[in-house]
């Protein structure tokens, strides 16, 4: 059985194009969640959220927030139904969004 890491990922949506978009390690925001950062650490989500506050009034994206997400086997699915639309796309609709362009995380909407 694989190691299961719990903690948080910033996710906010881009002002160019409202595509819903994760905070790295590297500090850029980037469309795939399997590329964020899971801070582990309280002062790991303080820097998350800094930088997302930074980048707001950079005005590069909007709305961020930190949400609960787990990684299993290097990939990181977001623990609550909410985040994992965000992730995917159209729950009802696998044809569209992250998972029909190959973006999406390594996990299904509903949890296994």
């Amino acid at each position: 059985m694989s190691e299961v890491e719990k903690g948080q990922v910033m996710t906010a949506n881009r002002l160019r194009d409202g595509e819903v978009v994760f905070l790295t390690r590297a500090g850029v925001w980037s469309e795939k969640i399997d590329d964020a950062v899971l801070a582990l650490e309280p002062q790991a989500k303080a820097a998350l959220e800094t930088r997302a506050a930074d980048d707001v009034r950079n005005t590069l994206v909007t709305g961020h927030y930190l949400f609960d997400a787990e990684r299993i086997n290097g990939r990181i699915r977001a623990s609550h139904f909410r985040e994992r639309v965000r992730t995917l796309g159209p729950s009802v609709r696998p044809d569209l969004g992250k998972q029909a362009n190959g973006n999406a995380g390594g996990f299904p909407v509903f949890k296994d």
